[in-house]
């Protein structure tokens, strides 16, 4: 008996399938996968060329769905426990550079972050290829040098309380009586001071760790936490220099191929900490991490 022939209609729907199976399952798979075996292969020559541990702590605006609805991605916790972790897998004497790229985040996880750099024995220096805002900030602080393209910035690092800036809210006991204000208003201005004052204790204590001149860093945290500038505020090389920041322009090539291998992702998850998962031991004899 002849077997039934498949209708050309069955066999077009058939074919179909398959591309919809190669362009929504395999092919994004294949990219990513692609895209992360690049990272890590760049990730290790950077690290063969500079005898350390590099660690990348990258935040991109991400599309939801199909709806383009902006989903802005930040320092997290998720991110502070694997900095912490990436840390913890790297020999005391071992030198660490941490790329960050980032508008800011949770002050908690990002002070978890700079308290496990600036403890780090070895050499730390921070590489700032586009901006550290705020969070990304106080990272930078606490790095032995800060590196960064000409053109990149920092932020400030004043508090914010609620969606308010603290210094702002502190203004309003300066412009009004206290009959006047609302009891709300003066339980924020109490949380905003001690915000600020917290922040610039903080600096202070980070810088000295460094070996900052106590001047020098009470003059930073000064400048940096007491409100002067908007939060969004950039502050550029040359600023930066004039504080006395220890900074210099002299990013490693691989650090710009590195950041082409994070794109502007659309409806997928990009992992913002990314280093090589294994613990290193140091070479006395090439100073190698392996």
């Amino acid at each position: 008996m002849d077997q039934p022939l498949i209708s050309p209609l069955a066999y077009l729907f058939n074919i179909l399938w398959i591309l919809l199976l190669f362009l929504f399952i395999i092919l994004p798979f294949w990219k990513r996968y692609a895209l992360a075996r690049a990272r890590e292969a760049l990730i290790g020559e950077l690290e063969r060329k500079r005898g350390g541990r590099v660690i990348t702590l990258i935040h991109r605006q991400e599309s939801l769905g199909l709806l383009g609805i902006p989903i802005f991605r930040y320092i997290s916790i998720e991110d502070s426990e694997q900095v912490l972790r990436a840390i913890r897998l790297t020999p005391p004497d071992m030198p660490i550079d941490l790329i960050v790229h980032t508008p800011g985040g949770l002050a908690l996880a990002a002070t978890q972050i700079a308290n496990a750099l600036v403890r780090h024995r070895g050499p730390v220096r921070v590489i700032v290829p586009h901006y550290a805002m705020s969070g990304g900030t106080l990272l930078a602080l606490a790095a032995d040098e800060i590196v960064m393209d000409p053109n990149a910035v920092l932020g400030p690092v004043d508090p914010q309380v609620g969606q308010m800036p603290a210094a702002s809210i502190l203004k309003v006991l300066q412009t009004k009586e206290t009959k006047d204000i609302e009891d709300q208003t003066l339980i924020l201005a109490d949380i905003a001071q001690k915000a600020i004052n917290q922040m610039k204790d903080y600096l202070l204590w980070l810088q000295l760790q460094n070996g900052v001149e106590k001047s020098k860093a009470e003059r930073i945290a000064e400048e940096l936490a007491s409100g002067k500038y908007t939060h969004d505020f950039p502050l550029t090389v040359e600023h930066l220099k004039a504080l006395g920041l220890n900074l210099s322009t002299e990013i490693p090539e691989e650090v710009y191929q590195l950041m082409e291998l994070f794109p502007q992702p659309v409806g997928s998850q990009v992992p913002s900490v990314q280093y090589i998962p294994i613990p290193y031991r140091t070479s006395k004899e090439k100073g190698q991490p392996w």
